[in-house]
């Protein structure tokens, strides 16, 4: 046995804002992707997957069955004989590792499934993005079931509000482009859910929250705006005030050997940074008009490009 390709996404923007209903974008990234296997093997990584696979089934047999429900016996009977998520997504990087598991389960054992063949109306994304936060919170506290919904449909997703989302079309990439959205390699793991503590003790500070509103949130939708408007000018405008805010109020979640590399994009204008998920390690989202420039900026870390303007 082995189940489809699930593939891995990148919130473009949106981190932490969405929990406070800012716009975001989520794109797929084809380059990671997971599969549920079930062959003989008794590799380390397998026998750990299957092992948290076991206990993720107990959850799920707890699942409001009004929300969704499975054939639990069925899985149940697949996990016994080892079946074990095989993926090539890194853990702890902010392109949606625990979203593939979360969507390969659901393709292979949901019943009465929203299937992506179907006419996809607001509703029924609504209703798979609560099915999904509601599995996907087993793995890190409250999920907004974005990245499992994102993986599933394989498609760019435009969050207007947390009540409000639908399927978006991105401008295409040009082929040969100077400029460039590219991931960074902090070489470190994050951890979501200590991040998203250290933000919601933050949201108990009247100045916080309103520095969210004021400024972050409204960076954030700009971006989203400009980026689907195809607008690159006004884009690194928008991208370079986000990242300004974020390097003054998200200190927390950015890794400290990356606070210099942070601020000298800001200062040299060659590149923008900003967060990849809930920070913390993990990748880093870089914008630049240049990426041969930024390439040598950031000379001795690992890039791959996701876009190019």
């Amino acid at each position: 046995m082995k189940g489809p390709l699930f593939y891995s996404k990148i919130l473009l923007f949106g981190e932490y804002g969405i929990i406070k209903d800012s716009k975001g974008l989520s794109i797929p990234y084809n380059f990671y992707n997971g599969a549920l296997k079930k062959n003989d093997t008794d590799s380390e990584i397998a026998i750990q997957s299957n092992k948290s696979l076991k206990a993720y089934v107990d959850y799920l047999e707890n699942i409001n069955p009004e929300l969704v429900s499975f054939d639990i016996e069925t899985l149940k009977e697949d996990v016994a004989a080892g079946m074990y998520f095989d993926s090539s997504i890194p853990q702890g990087y902010g392109v949606g590792s625990s979203g593939a598991l979360v969507a390969a389960i659901y393709d292979r054992y949901a019943q009465n499934k929203i299937t992506v063949l179907e006419n996809l109306t607001r509703e029924k994304l609504l209703q798979l993005k609560s099915v999904f936060s509601e599995m996907e919170s087993f793995f890190h506290g409250k999920s907004s079931g974005l990245d499992p919904l994102n993986s599933y449909l394989s498609i760019p997703i435009l969050i207007n509000s947390k009540d409000n989302i639908e399927a978006a079309g991105i401008p295409s990439q040009k082929a040969g482009g100077k400029g460039a959205v590219f991931l960074l390699d902090s070489g470190i793991v994050g951890e979501t859910a200590p991040m998203v503590s250290i933000f919601m003790e933050n949201m108990k500070q009247e100045g916080f929250r309103s520095m969210l509103k004021d400024q972050f949130i409204k960076h954030t939708d700009a971006c989203v705006d400009d980026f689907l408007k195809g607008d690159v000018k006004s884009l690194f405008s928008n991208t370079k005030q986000l990242s300004k805010v974020v390097l003054s109020h998200f200190k927390p979640m950015i890794p400290k050997q990356f606070h210099d590399l942070w601020k000298k994009g800001l200062e040299t204008n060659e590149y923008y940074l900003k967060l990849c998920g809930s920070g913390g390690g993990g990748y880093i989202l870089g914008f630049t008009e240049d990426f041969e420039k930024a390439k040598q900026s950031l000379s001795g870390h690992k890039l791959e490009v996701v876009y190019n303007f």
